[in-house]
């Protein structure tokens, strides 16, 4: 038998029992699924139960309901083994026995050095804005660090919009100058 005899025939002696005919069954869609399953599914013993779990679904639909399109066995045969591995997963997952030792879990938070590094950072920052003019100081922290709407601090220093564009950027700029001044001293 060659793979193009999946008929209306072919599904009937399917449906019949015919030995040979299920011997060609199998052996054709095992290696077929054999390759898929190499795959997905790890465990060989996990392989050979889904492969034998879907050869049994098929001859079961097939005998009791047979196959409406023949020529689609290989596509049925191929939706049941996707369902029978999801089902598996889901099975196996339920099973799965918890650890004896549980980890515990990693301190998210900063770690001691980069929290040092961001303390002297912020002390810089914090330097580097005093010496700045008030307006640039003012602006700048309304804007970066109190992320404030930036219409209510147009309204506030009376300017539009494109202006306090100008404004933030000389300001970051002088800011960007005192920086470089201090880490060429150090």
């Amino acid at each position: 038998m060659d793979v193009n005899s999946f008929d209306q025939e072919y599904v009937q002696r399917l449906r019949e029992g015919d030995p040979e005919t299920q011997r060609h069954f199998t052996r054709y869609f095992g290696e077929l699924l054999n390759v898929k399953l190499r795959n997905r599914v790890r465990s060989p013993h996990l392989i050979e139960e889904v492969r034998q779990e879907t050869f049994l679904r098929v001859l079961l639909i097939v005998r009791r309901d047979g196959v409406d399109h023949p020529e689609r066995l290989g596509a049925f045969v191929n939706s049941v083994c996707n369902n029978v591995v999801l089902e598996t997963f889901r099975r196996e997952g339920r099973t799965l026995p918890m650890p004896d030792t549980v980890p515990e879990r990693a301190d998210e938070g900063p770690s001691p050095e980069s929290a040092m590094a961001m303390s002297q950072r912020k002390s810089q920052v914090l330097k580097i804005l005093e010496a700045l003019p008030a307006r640039d100081r003012d602006l700048l922290r309304q804007v970066f660090l109190e992320e404030r709407d930036k219409d209510e601090i147009c309204r506030t220093l009376q300017v539009d919009r494109e202006y306090l564009r100008v404004l933030v950027h000389r300001a970051k700029s002088r800011f960007r100058a005192e920086l470089e001044l201090r880490a060429g001293a150090a």
